[in-house]
């Protein structure tokens, strides 16, 4: 990927603009700082261009709802596969879905996408895996209030994730990464207990 790209910069200015509004569960912070970072993860392990943006635009839809068509039209068909494949559908017909059932859903969605989607839910897991072992060293058991399940439903989501990872990715060094993180953050949960 080139140091600088019209592309990448028009997708960061997109995510920057849709999700001003939306702050992250864990310390309050805008919500392009987890994007931002699960897109550097993806560069930093030599992923491609579309794979970066799409680890930019991978919340897009499901959290701003930003069609697909207007993703495929502004990236491409490439990145809104991605987009797509990693896309949660939250509610149905105005009724939120159960949390189980969407995790469940993706984790299915997961093992049929490709091998560059994988990456990009292995760089979104490991920036929220990273984010809560921060939440429970600073704050304690108490961050689990601020989810929708406790730590042991989301310790499961996250070895599942990782689990499907391995399997697409093998030994990649950012499959891992992500099993080293579940790893420490087990060993943070094995220190803390829940209220």
């Amino acid at each position: 990927m080139e140091a600088y790209s019209e592309r990448y910069e028009a997708a960061l200015a997109l995510v920057a603009n849709a999700h001003r509004d939306q702050v992250r569960k864990l310390g309050a912070d805008p919500y392009i700082v987890h994007l931002v970072h699960v897109s550097v993860l993806l560069i930093r392990h030599g992923f491609s261009e579309d794979v970066a943006i799409a680890g930019l635009l991978h919340d897009i839809v499901e959290d701003q709802g930003v069609p697909l068509d207007d993703i495929e039209a502004r990236f491409g068909a490439e990145v809104t596969e991605m987009v797509a494949a990693l896309t949660e559908w939250k509610s149905e017909d105005g009724i939120e879905r159960p949390w189980e059932v969407r995790k469940r859903e993706a984790l299915v969605h997961l093992q049929h996408a490709s091998r560059e989607a994988a990456a990009v839910k292995a760089a979104d897991t490991l920036h929220n895996v990273r984010s809560v072992a921060l939440g429970l060293r600073r704050e304690g058991s108490v961050i689990w209030s601020k989810f929708k399940r406790g730590s042991a439903e989301t310790l499961w989501y996250y070895c599942s994730v990782s689990e499907i990872v391995h399997s697409r990715l093998g030994a990649h060094p950012l499959a891992l990464e992500l099993a080293t993180a579940i790893d420490r953050l087990e060993q943070e949960l094995d220190n803390v207990t829940e209220p």
